[in-house]
């Protein structure tokens, strides 16, 4: 196996993207996603049982898709890099069927990784023939942030060193926004109707809360979120101002209920950043789209002197290129291949970074 610069195929099904990446060393070579978004916007949010089944409707066009996008033949593929967990039990277990059953049948190595480093491996691909950006740093601290997930992380080092140092006790950021956004009236997926709402809105209209922010929280839930009371406030506000007969202005309250989100995220993890000395700041996951994240996120990260990596925001949702990335990182730091005896697993601490 080629450990120097290997091409690895990656696949990823932890939640509704059924993601195929291919990559070569750190050269992204084909990134192919189908989401069954659309199937899920009928119920308001992702239903597992239907995720899975488009998974299996769509992993083999979307094999077939990149491998053809990244010119090769799938036999030339040095390793299989597959999404273990965390995500969708049902989800996650096509991904490692189908892994399991490539690996075999190409008679090619397998490695089992964690989906939320994943993330973070996003951030080493390169897109074109310019290396000049300035690799990933260590250690470094990152933001994790989508629909099924929000974590604070301490990567000390990618392929063997990663602490959880906070995640949500509560709804995921964007759980939150899909939930606010039903309250609004407005579709799913709710983020971006959220964002665009906020565009015309007055962040400081209302003053909604942040959640573990006080001082009493510190002592347990320093670096730890939650959006359960901030979600319930919102729906409180709208529900007095209907029951008053007065008008609900929507956008002072997207704007506002985003501006809380936004704060409490950045606050916790500019703090991380203080904290453990680490003047790095990597952004991951869905939710990094919004734009007022980021916008904050910069302004934030230069008065504190951090430098602020946010990846490609092709590569910041759950995509198979990060899953690939991570793969090629463990062959060439020199880890061994997974053995095919792994499952899925939706609880998968981020400290298991192979399986």
């Amino acid at each position: 196996m080629n450990r120097t610069d290997p091409l690895v195929l990656g696949i990823e099904t932890s939640c509704d993207e059924t993601g195929i990446g291919i990559v070569r060393g750190t050269r992204l070579l084909s990134n192919t996603i189908a989401s069954s978004m659309d199937e899920h916007a009928r119920y308001g949010g992702v239903v597992p049982e239907v995720a899975a089944r488009a998974h299996l409707d769509e992993l083999v066009p979307a094999i077939t898709a990149a491998v053809a996008e990244a010119g090769i033949r799938l036999d030339d593929v040095d390793a299989i890099a597959v999404t273990s967990g965390p995500g969708l039990s049902g989800a996650l277990m096509v991904g490692v069927g189908a892994a399991k059953a490539l690996a075999l049948a190409l008679n090619k190595p397998i490695y089992a990784v964690n989906h939320l480093v994943g993330h973070v491996g996003a951030d080493l691909l390169r897109t074109g023939t310019d290396d000049a950006e300035e690799p990933l740093e260590y250690p470094t601290i990152a933001l994790l942030v989508s629909g099924g997930h929000t974590s604070l992380l301490l990567v000390r080092d990618l392929t063997s060193d990663v602490e959880l140092l906070g995640e949500t006790i509560d709804d995921a950021a964007g759980e939150a926004f899909d939930k606010v956004a039903r309250v609004l009236g407005m579709p799913y997926p709710g983020g971006p109707h959220i964002d665009a709402a906020a565009l015309t809105g007055d962040p400081g209209a209302i003053r909604f809360p942040r959640g573990l922010s006080k001082q009493k929280d510190m002592a347990q839930h320093r670096y730890d979120f939650s959006f359960s009371g901030l979600k319930t406030s919102v729906a409180r506000w709208v529900e007095q101002h209907e029951d008053a007969g007065q008008p609900v202005p929507i956008n002072d309250v997207a704007a506002s209920f985003r501006e809380a989100v936004v704060d409490i995220l950045l606050t916790k993890a500019v703090a991380a950043c203080v904290a453990y000395d680490v003047p790095r700041l990597l952004l991951g996951g869905g939710v990094i789209a919004n734009r007022r994240l980021r916008e904050v996120a910069a302004e934030r990260a230069d008065a504190a002197g951090i430098v602020l990596r946010i990846p490609p925001l092709s590569l910041c949702t759950d995509n198979g290129a990060m899953i690939a990335a991570l793969g090629a990182q463990l062959i060439m730091a020199g880890h061994e291949p997974s053995s095919l005896d792994f499952g899925a697993d939706s609880t998968l601490p981020v400290s298991e970074i192979q399986v």
